[in-house]
């Protein structure tokens, strides 16, 4: 053993057969985090409020792409009510949006989504 009690030339625990193990776990990572990425952009989510009054449908990168508004829903005394019947639907499609990109990178990370940048 050489000083500080490390084996003579390395690191503790192998060395470079460690090094290469962990470039391609690193690689398989990457690789996984595409493809959930590209699930992800592919994904469609659909949410409503005031019981089906309103349905809104937002991708994976958080675009809306569609408003459904039945008719009945429209009061023109109250348009008060149609807004947050939108927005309550919007924030339910985005928050359900949100859980299911956890979800999938949560498989590819391993629970390590707390790095920031990491997705």
């Amino acid at each position: 053993m050489a000083r500080g009690g490390f084996p003579r030339g390395g690191f503790p625990g192998g060395g470079m057969g460690n090094m290469q193990q962990m470039l391609k776990q690193a690689q398989k990572m990457q690789q996984d985090m595409a493809k959930a990425q590209e699930e992800l952009a592919q994904a469609e989510i659909e949410a409503s409020a005031g019981g089906g009054m309103v349905t809104v449908t937002v991708t994976g990168d958080k675009q809306l792409k569609s408003i459904a508004i039945k008719p009945e829903a429209v009061d023109p005394d109250d348009v008060e009510m149609l807004q947050d019947l939108v927005l309550a639907a919007v924030n339910e499609a985005l928050r359900q949006m949100d859980e299911l990109t956890q979800e999938k990178m949560g498989k590819v990370t391993g629970g390590m989504g707390g790095i920031p940048g990491l997705f």
